[in-house]
């Protein structure tokens, strides 16, 4: 049975850039926080730079998928984001609803971080699939063990020396339940706990060194999360 009802997610934020680079960031801009957006085929219903921008994909049997973004300025180059994701989920209405909330704080949050810390900076984006292995219960926890960060919070400055990858050093931005957000001075890592939804552990690099190898990061990590859940 189809479990088609519509959905709603909305969030009053501040970010620390203006509506000018927050647009830019949530249009041409998405790989440096999020993923990769330009092969959607969105519509722009709305597009009044720098304030409002309404991004629209539209299905079979009424199916929409919808993004806005409302944007005002506030003083110390800052700026207030009023932000709905809306459409319909088909099926699991509850466990989809549920991840995509939870997903959508975590990329608001990187979004924060990215204006933050590497505003304007080129990317090497890169997404790395853990083993399905990993969609056990605990599968989370074991990666967040691995990495030595289970008992790190946010703000926790961490050096970790990770077979295969190597050193970093840097924080923890961001840490519940399903995510785990590491910043270093050129690159962040975000983690995330999609067991919880039904889907592998992931995670993505978004590499803002200036020299950085998608493929080379891709090996390197995927080794890692191999042996997470050999």
């Amino acid at each position: 049975m189809t479990d088609k009802r519509e959905f709603e997610i909305v969030v009053d934020t501040e970010l620390p850039g203006t509506p000018e680079r927050v647009w830019e960031a949530v249009t041409e801009g998405t790989p440096a926080w999020m993923f990769p957006t330009d092969q959607w085929p969105d519509v722009k219903t709305v597009q009044e730079y720098p304030g409002h921008l309404v991004s629209r994909m539209d299905g079979p049997d009424g199916w929409f998928n919808q993004l806005e973004h409302v944007l005002e300025p506030l003083d110390g180059g800052r700026a207030r984001l009023h932000y709905v994701h809306s459409g319909i989920f088909a099926d699991n209405w509850d466990q989809q609803y549920d991840g995509a909330s939870k997903h959508t704080e975590f990329y608001l949050h990187t979004l924060g971080q990215y204006l933050q810390h590497f505003d304007g900076k080129s990317v090497v984006f890169t997404d790395i699939q853990s083993p399905a292995a990993s969609q056990t219960p605990d599968g989370f926890e074991r990666l967040k063990k691995a990495l030595g960060v289970d008992a790190a919070g946010q703000g926790a400055a961490v050096e970790l020396e990770l077979d295969g990858v190597g050193r970093l050093s840097g924080e923890v931005d961001f840490a519940n339940e399903n995510f785990l957000g590491l910043r270093t001075a050129d690159a962040m890592y975000r983690f995330f706990g999609r067991n919880a939804f039904g889907a592998p552990v992931g995670m993505t690099v978004h590499d803002f060194s200036g020299n950085g190898d998608s493929a080379a990061t891709a090996k390197a990590w995927g080794g890692f999360l191999d042996t997470v859940y050999a």
